[in-house]
């Protein structure tokens, strides 16, 4: 089993009785994803300073979850899309503490019960009637979410408390304004042509401006950045995501992120750094930053439409919310963040 790990604890394959006790967290999703759970393994992090987290994740976010000092190892998960994995690779005594962050259903239930945890946090469902947890709300933002959870179960968490550490690494692009225009769907990509024109707007203002693009995203960054007419050494990443330090002491210098409603978003929000973000089939209500002067939300919605989820989050095309923003507004909105 391939286990990323803090220096000093052994990989989970390795434990054996006398060994600190094991809390499993399960949160095998996005960046993002693991961004906005930061309160809540900071809650269990304080709550039980005896114990070892582990965090069942994929093995691409290893780095982020070390990164936040709050993880003792990661326990490497494998599912398409943001499906539940279908098993977890497990050795050793059974954790003494289970906790469901994925979702609110059985297959992550269960998952986690199959380890035989002595104690397990999740939110109630019909199918799972054993399981005496809270009752899962639709319209609950999702960093408030998690932390409900465990503050029915006694643990204490603050929504508010999902700073991480800036690095260590200078930034490759120190004052930049850092555009990133990709983002897991397409109903939650700006187009390339709108993210061109604000950034050849930028330029003219006098910003440098940065593209950063994850794995896969290579052709949409390097678009992006000829049609803006920046340099091919202004894109950064695309064969592979960048390399999380990179990333982070990337956005922790910039003057501004513009990005989408996607993981560099919590990034932005978690090292405290300028954004502005795109938001389109979901409002930002549910996934957005906290109300913070440095935080500006771009959000179109018309009067009778869901407030909350008003289009489909993972359709392939632009959601009709996202293509009401206009170049115009986006730069406003960025320089307003740079002076």
């Amino acid at each position: 089993m391939s286990v990323h790990k803090r220096a000093g604890h052994p990989p989970a394959d390795q434990v054996r009785a006398g060994s600190r006790p094991q809390v499993l967290v399960l949160r095998a999703l996005g960046l993002g994803d693991l961004l906005t759970v930061v309160p809540c393994l900071r809650a269990l992090r304080r709550s039980m300073p005896d114990r070892d987290i582990v965090l069942a994740a994929p093995g691409r976010l290893a780095a982020v979850a070390v990164a936040t000092g709050l993880v003792d190892r990661v326990l490497p998960t494998t599912a398409p899309g943001r499906e539940v994995p279908a098993a977890l690779d497990w050795h050793g005594p059974p954790p003494e503490l289970a906790v469901d962050l994925h979702g609110n259903g059985p297959p992550s239930h269960l998952l986690l019960q199959r380890l035989r945890p002595r104690r397990l946090l999740a939110y109630r469902h019909v199918q799972t009637p054993h399981i005496p947890g809270p009752e899962w709300r639709d319209d609950e933002h999702e960093r408030e979410r998690w932390c409900r959870l465990l503050r029915w179960y006694g643990i204490e968490a603050d929504p508010a408390d999902l700073s991480i550490a800036a690095p260590a690494c200078a930034s490759p692009a120190p004052g930049a304004v850092v555009v990133h225009p990709g983002a897991d769907a397409g109903s939650r990509r700006w187009p390339p042509e709108r993210f061109a024109a604000v950034a050849r707007a930028l330029r003219r203002a006098g910003e440098r401006v940065v593209v950063t693009a994850g794995a896969g995203e290579g052709a949409l960054a390097r678009r992006v950045a000829e049609d803006a007419g920046l340099p091919p050494e202004a894109v950064n990443g695309g064969c592979g995501d960048v390399p999380f330090p990179e990333l982070c002491a990337l956005v922790a210098g910039a003057r501004c992120v513009l990005v989408g409603d996607t993981g560099l978003a919590h990034l932005a929000t978690a090292l405290g750094t300028p954004s502005v973000v795109l938001f389109g089939p979901v409002a930002p209500a549910l996934w957005g930053p906290p109300p913070h002067a440095k935080h500006r939300v771009l959000w179109c919605p018309r009067a009778g439409e869901d407030p909350l989820r008003p289009g489909d989050a993972h359709a392939s095309l632009p959601d009709a919310r996202l293509l009401r923003i206009t170049v115009g507004q986006v730069v406003e909105a960025v320089l307003s963040h740079c002076t």
